[in-house]
Formats: C-alpha cells, structure tokens, sequence
C-alpha cells in the first residue's frame, strides 16, 4: 500500500506540474495525462476533451471527452469520465460509485440524440459538438466504449465490462483507477486484465500442437482458430490485441485488405489456403489435455505481432459475411515471452514476421536505434542553466514507458534527490510527444490533430527514411535543437491558456497549428527560428511568445469557424484543408521577422561548423585512444593479423607504425584505420 500511496503523490504533483507549466486547470492536466497513457495503451487512438456537466430533471450528466470521430475509428464511440480528486490520502471507490459515473455518460449518451438537448445548448460549447456529432454519427456506430478514469482505487475490477445497449448497440465499460494506472506507469503493463478465456467466453478451446523443442528456445505451438471466434474476441479486445503491432488497420483499402474480404465473401473454404495466418505472443497460457490432444482454454495477454489487418478484416465481415465467417479458418503461430523478454524478444517477431505488406517503419519500435540515440545523446548532453536555474541539469527522453520511474525508485532517498536535481520532473519527454513536435514543426498540424497513435505511425514513416543507414545526422546538435522546440511547444502550450482571446476549447489543435504556422511563414521567406538561442537560454525571447500569440490567434480564428458540414472544430483540424486556410492568412508578425528568425543559410552553416567540431573531437579521441593501447598491443596485433592472414599491405604498415609508438606518431587517419583493424581482428577471434 505504501508504493500505491507514494505514486497517488507523484501523480498529483504531476497533475498540478503539468497544469501550472501549461496553464491548465487540474482537471485538465488530468485528462490529458492519463488519455495520453490510453492511447499507448491501445485503448483509444485518439482523445479529445470536451467537458460538460448538467442536469436533466434531478439526474447529473456528465462527460469529459471522447476518442474521437467514431468514423475514423471503427464506428465505435467512446465516451469518457474523470474522477480527480487531490488528497493526501488514496481515496477508494466501490461499485456503486463507478454506477453513478457510468450513468451520467449514458444519461448524456441519451440526451445527444434528443433535439431538444442539444438546442438547449450553445452552439459554441463542448457539449454541443459532442453531442452533435453523436447525433450525426448514430446511425453508423456499431460500438460504444465507456471509460472511467480516476486517480482512487477501484475495489473491483471492470475491464470491457458489458453493460445494457441503447438502440440495439452494445456498450462496455472499462475503468482505469490508481493502480491500474500505476501498473502502465512504473512497468509498461497496459495490458494487466486482458485475459482471454477461449473456453468460457468465446465458444470453446482452440486446438494447438506444440511446436518448441525445450532446452533454452522459447515456448511455441501452432494452431487453427475458427474466423468467428478470432472476430468475437476482436471485439471484445479491439486494439489492443494489436498493441505490439506497428501496422495500423487499412479499413480494406490496400490489396491486401481487399483480397481478405473478397476471400471471406466469395471463397471462405480457402481462406486458409490463401491467408499467412497470424503470429502471436503471450505472456502466459493454459493448456488442458484431450483425447484429441492439447487444447488452449486460456491465454494472458495474447497479443498479435502479425495478422491485424487479417484480425481486423475478420471483425468487419461478423456483420456482412456472417454465414460464411463459419467457413472460414485461421492458422497462428503462438510464442509464449515472459514479461522481461518481451521489449526484446516482441519487437523481433513482428519485424521477422511482417511481410503482407511493406511498412518503412515495421522496426519502429523502442529499440529502434533512433530511439535509442535520442535516449543516449539526453543522458549524456547538459542543458544549459538558462536565467531561471542555478545550475546545469539534463532531459530525459523516456524511450520506454517507466523507465523514468524505474530510474528513480532503484534509486536511495539520497540518491534519488541527485537524480531529480539532474534530470528535474518537467524535463522528461516521451515518444509520443516527441512525434507530436516534429511532426508540428514539419507543418502537419492536421496529422498531428488526429492523434497520438495516427500521428505516430505517420512520424515513424518519416523518421525511419530520414534515419538511413546510420542516422549520422542525428547528431548532439541535432538533439539540442530537438530539445529547443519541445522547449517551445510547451511554452506555447502555456501562451495559449493564457491567452485574452483563447475561447477554452481546442488548445491542443491551436497550439499545434500555431506553431505549424509560424514555422511555415519564415520558411516562405527563407528563415527559420533560431533554436540554438532557445538551447542556450532554455526559453523563449519575449518577440518569439508575441508572435507565437499571434499564429496561435490566426489558428483559432480558422479552427472553430468551420465550413457549412463540419460542425465540429476539431474534426475539422484534422483536414488539410483546415491547414491550407491557416497556412495562407496573413501574419502581423512578418513585418519585422529579423526579431523572431535567422536565416536557413546561417543555420545550415552551424550544423557544418558543429559537424567539423565533432570531426575534430573524434579525430583527438581517436589519438588518444590509439596511444593508450599502447605499443605492446599493437605488437601483439600485428603478429596476429599476419599468422591468420588477415591484414591488407596498408594496414600492415600502419599496425608497423602504432607498434614504434612513442618513436613514431601515427597521423590521425592512421589511427583510424588501426582503431578498424583493431576491431576487425577482434571479430576474427584476436583477445585483447
């Protein structure tokens, strides 16, 4: 109990962190840092807030957000509710309290198809548009999701709980309190509940035959799912069942989607035949023994690295291609990978098995050697102390989820407090929200509005060309300027909450689209921000904020004014038209725009002279490195490489040299090619 009371504190000092830094109520803060662990979780693709509480006669209505337009997800509606309460001690929830919360979405939920509701709103408000677009929206959902989030304890357990439909149209609920919020948080653990019964709740066990050998290789089995089953837990489970899976769902728009369907359709005895099957992982499952042989009647956070497009294609047809989804079969290839294994082992499978479709980015994942400079270069590089601090401190990109908790609870008291001087709360960052900042620095505003899991797979896309063979412009300079524009991004986060003229809706689409803007016209006149001064001083220069302002006014001005059809703002962000009205409105600011911008060549020039810097330092370590081996080494090296062989005339000669160390100085492109050789001769078996 004491950890969950120690997490209960530093979600709040999080939660008000977060508010002050970005000019939020605490409600807000809320909302937007556990929606940001939902949509990692997989359990929505996006989130947008939109808060409205009323009564409807003695009876309270309530709702906080929603995952976005239920057309671009699936046709499933998901309603959410906040419960955040700041406390010195953990506060506990019992059932009857998560009923009244469920209520009130649903009294809601009920309202939004009743005119007289929604003309008694302001067509301005949050509650309009959400229940505006329920009522538009209503004929095509075939799903509704509630979701109550709270930072109390939850004395049950509620995860995709099924509840009483409205209109024929199922409804489940899932609650994430306090530990189930501390158990993502502190160990990646989204998927703790996720237990399929293959036995109880989905018609039966699945037949498998075991595949692994034993001795050190993981667990496997092989094994044929019926289609109808596949598609019933599908849409129970929905995403997450996909979560380790880079490939977002193509709704039957590529080849390969098409032909899924056409299968199901015209041919569903071959489906079979034709379909690769799934791969899948589990952190754990049940087995019972037949006459027939093994069965699975149970499987712990079963997750399909490969197939979510054929997953996905299956659920779709339930409804169009019932009679013949009882035709159809499924192979799948299950691999059993503990908890510890799984960051390692997962990512490996899906890349190897990945092969229906080319996507850049199938290796995108936390160990992508992008991922892993960025956390290299935030834990070796210090920020400058800048005019608020008193010291130099570091960010941390956290490239997996909790590393920052982990890092800090291994941690003593004494030692814990040198690491939050080091690396202090606010200066910690996620892939996420890396993405979301590139992206917007990329002008795409309208990608970064249709959410974090959307908006990352774009990034990655990007990201996994620019990256090449080995990333080298990824480099210190590089991460500083990164750093500059999450510096930036949060600060105009702040201008706009605090803004005369924000209205308290869509800031996140205002601040995204703001700086888009910004950054598009400077860059029509050949300019760019200067990042470098905001590393240097780790702020903005008080031009800077004023025009920022004045883009993230502009935004708003096209935001919540959408064209006759489009009623609500922020389904209306995500078009790229939406971005094009923005992009082409006339900025106050580029009057005078030598006082917020340098130009591109300036900037192109100190990426040269850093390159050349580094060039320098590397050469000089290189020296250095090659005189600490020292001549004995080199002697040893030399007499190696030619017993085996292995050495080339050139570097023969210069091993010949490093071993006369210090009676002769090899130059610094010798040293680096012994420094190769070196390395190469210890491939080929040499022992230093």
């Amino acid at each position: 109990m004491s950890e969950l009371i120690e997490f209960h504190r530093e979600l709040i000092a999080d939660i008000q962190g977060d508010a002050d830094v970005q000019g939020l109520i605490t409600a807000e803060a809320f909302f937007e840092k556990v929606t940001d662990l939902l949509t990692e979780t997989g359990e929505i693709d996006e989130a947008n807030r939109a808060y409205y509480e009323g009564a409807i006669g003695k009876s309270v209505i309530k709702v906080d957000g929603y995952g976005g337009d239920p057309a671009e997800n699936a046709n499933i509606l998901t309603l959410i509710l906040c419960d955040f309460a700041i406390t010195s001690e953990v506060r506990a929830i019992n059932k009857a309290d998560v009923e009244n919360f469920q209520k009130r979405l649903y009294r809601f939920l009920e309202a939004s198809l009743d005119a007289n509701f929604r003309n008694s709103l302001e067509e301005s408000s949050n509650g309009f548009s959400l229940a505006q677009l329920i009522n538009v929206r209503w004929q095509n959902i075939e799903k509704i999701k509630f979701i109550i989030a709270t930072n109390a304890s939850f004395n049950a357990r509620s995860d995709a709980e099924p509840l009483a439909p409205l209109d024929n149209k199922p409804i489940s609920l899932s609650v994430w309190d306090l530990k189930r919020l501390k158990q993502f948080v502190e160990q990646g653990q989204a998927r703790a509940d996720l237990v399929i019964n293959f036995a109880d709740d989905f018609g039966g066990s699945v037949p498998v035959l075991k595949a692994s050998t034993g001795g050190d290789t993981l667990e496997s089995y092989l094994a044929v799912i019926p289609g109808w089953q596949l598609a019933n837990i599908y849409e129970k489970w929905g995403p997450r069942l996909l979560e380790a899976n880079v490939r977002s769902f193509l709704q039957a728009r590529g080849k390969v989607n098409k032909g899924i369907r056409d299968t199901i359709r015209d041919e569903p005895h071959m489906f079979f035949a034709y379909n690769n099957g799934l791969s899948a992982t589990a952190d754990s499952i049940e087995l019972e023994k037949t006459e027939d042989g093994f069965v699975l009647s149970n499987a712990t956070n079963l997750q399909i690295v490969n197939g979510g497009q054929t997953t996905a294609s299956l659920h779709a047809a339930r409804k169009l291609f019932e009679q013949q989804l009882k035709n159809v079969h499924v192979q799948m290839k299950l691999t059993i990978v503990p908890n510890l294994l799984s960051e390692q082992v997962v990512p490996r499978i899906s890349e190897y098995a990945n092969s229906q479709n080319k996507v850049n980015a199938a290796d995108f994942f936390a160990n992508h050697p992008y991922h892993v400079r960025v956390e290299e270069l935030s834990r070796k590089l210090l920020a400058p102390a800048g005019e608020s601090r008193y010291r130099e401190t570091k960010w941390f990109y956290e490239r997996a989820r909790g590393q920052y908790a982990d890092e800090r609870a291994r941690r003593t008291i004494a030692e814990r407090k040198k690491f939050d001087t080091e690396f202090p709360r606010n200066q910690f960052f996620t892939k996420t929200e890396l993405a979301k900042i590139e992206n917007t620095f990329s002008c795409l505003p309208h990608i970064v509005s249709l959410g974090a899991q959307k908006n990352f797979t774009e990034f990655a896309k990007n990201i996994g060309k620019a990256w090449g063979n080995n990333g080298e412009s990824f480099d210190e300079l590089w991460f500083k300027r990164l750093i500059a524009k999450v510096i930036l991004f949060r600060a105009m986060e702040n201008l706009v909450s605090k803004a005369d003229w924000y209205e308290g809706d869509c800031r996140a689409n205002i601040v995204t689209y703001g700086i888009s803007k910004l950054v598009f016209d400077l860059n029509e006149i050949n300019k760019v921000i200067d990042l470098d001064w905001i590393w240097k001083n780790q702020s903005l220069s008080p031009q800077l904020n004023i025009a920022l302002l004045e883009a993230g006014r502009i935004s708003q001005e096209v935001i919540i004014n959408p064209p006759k059809g489009l009623q609500n703002p922020r389904e209306w962000a995500k078009k790229e038209i939406c971005w094009k009205w923005v992009a082409e409105k006339t900025a106050d600011y580029m009057t005078k725009p030598d006082k917020i911008s340098i130009s591109k060549d300036l900037a192109i020039s100190r990426v040269k002279d850093a390159k050349r810097s580094a060039e320098l330092d590397q050469s000089v370590n290189t020296e250095i490195e090659v005189f600490k081996l020292g001549s004995e080494l080199w002697r040893s090296a030399l007499a190696w490489g030619i017993s085996k062989d292995l050495l080339s005339p050139k570097e023969r000669g210069i091993l010949e040299t490093c071993t006369a160390i210090p009676r002769k100085i090899p130059s610094d492109k010798q040293c680096t090619v012994a420094l190769a050789t070196l390395n190469k001769l210890k491939e080929m078996g040499f022992e230093v």
